[in-house]
């Protein structure tokens, strides 16, 4: 199976169902057996996947990718040994983060629900210029980059992961902070933002957020 097919929301499932680490091979670059050249779109999701879980607090090295080609077995061998290494030092996810496993999954989960738009925004604004590892790396490192996704995606992430949480139950400003990890500065950007847009209001009887 060609490594592109490993969708990011795969990526996110493994994890949502407490998998400690993921690894892909792939093909090497600009060797593919596709002329689809499947093994870029598979490094382009796997970094944009480090990032979102920097942003949930899950360490980015719990992910990794590697490209070989059919004989390179004992390159496999030693890639696979190597990551499985790292993840045993890690520990179980959550404990090197300092997350329980619970909230992990429940922003996995609100990430999981924005894979069909992070797709298409990867399409429309966050792909490389130049087919190379090295310009694919330093692409998604840029600031400019950094602002977009931060501005295009980060802030989607915060909102889904709110109205997850007032699906639940009506919470006020400094509730919502807290079980994120966000500030009330941008708890109250984002309620304000998902109010304008009809996905959340606020009860006066209960002095809570519920959803709309």
């Amino acid at each position: 199976m060609c490594s592109g097919r490993v969708d990011l929301e795969f990526i996110l499932r493994a994890f949502a169902n407490g998998h400690d680490g993921v690894f892909i091979g792939g093909c090497r670059l600009n060797e593919c057996n596709y002329v689809t050249q499947g093994n870029y779109d598979a490094l382009a999701n796997t970094l944009l996947c480090r990032k979102i879980m920097a942003n949930i607090g899950i360490n980015p090295e719990r992910l990794k990718i590697e490209f070989m080609n059919s004989s390179d077995g004992i390159r496999l061998a030693e890639a696979v040994n190597a990551f499985t290494r790292k993840v045993k030092e890690l520990g179980p996810i959550g404990t090197d983060e300092g997350n329980d496993k619970k909230t992990l999954k429940f922003k996995l989960e609100a990430a999981r629900k924005l894979v069909p738009y992070i797709r298409l925004v990867e399409r429309e604004r966050l792909r490389a210029p130049v087919k190379s590892e090295e310009a694919y790396k330093k692409f998604y490192a840029s600031d400019e980059v950094n602002r977009l996704f931060n501005e295009l995606v980060i802030d989607k992430l915060a909102i889904s992961q709110i109205i997850s949480l007032l699906n639940e139950k009506p919470l006020s400003t400094g509730e919502i902070s807290r079980a994120l990890g966000l500030n009330q500065s941008e708890v109250s950007r984002h309620l304000n933002s998902s109010s304008r847009q009809g996905l959340v209001r606020y009860d006066e009887s209960q002095k809570r957020f519920a959803t709309a």
